[in-house]
């Protein structure tokens, strides 16, 4: 009898970049660079990446809950986007945040060079200020794929 080879899960990294690889070329180059840069910007953080039908989302968070992210970063057929959780309650002098959520509020970024801009680093910077829980000081941060699907209760017996 032949051996059989075993079915092997993908790793998270490979996941991720199955999924980002559904975008055209231009948006995948501006999430991967994007991405590089909050990587480095944050390199302790975890990166919660959720698989969406239409979207990838990739939170950096301290912790590896995504409600403590303290950016996001959401990429779409129709471009790339930066998320701040705590939106509305950071400075924006220059009014740069879009978006009329509760909670969020986002900024559209053409490339990761928008990040380096003085006032979406300062708006970065006060988003590590409210974030609930503090970065971890060393190590590195885990790459975690969360699933989009939500988890649906058992029916209920009549």
């Amino acid at each position: 009898m032949p051996a059989t080879r075993a079915t092997q899960m993908p790793t998270p990294e490979a996941q991720l970049r199955s999924n980002i690889g559904r975008f055209d070329t231009r948006n995948q180059k501006v999430i991967r660079s994007v991405r590089a840069a909050l990587r480095k910007r944050f390199p302790t953080a975890n990166e919660l990446a959720y698989e969406y039908a239409d979207s990838v989302v990739i939170s950096y968070s301290p912790t590896d809950k995504g409600i403590d992210g303290i950016v996001t970063l959401a990429g779409r057929a129709d471009g790339v986007c930066l998320y701040f959780g705590h939106g509305p309650q950071l400075p924006d002098p220059k009014g740069l945040l879009q978006g009329t959520a509760k909670q969020t509020r986002f900024i559209p970024v053409e490339s990761a060079k928008r990040l380096t801009h003085p006032d979406v680093n300062a708006l970065i910077d006060a988003a590590v200020g409210h974030s609930a829980s503090p970065l971890p000081s060393a190590g590195k941060g885990a790459l975690i794929i969360r699933t989009s699907a939500a988890k649906k209760k058992p029916a209920r017996k009549k």
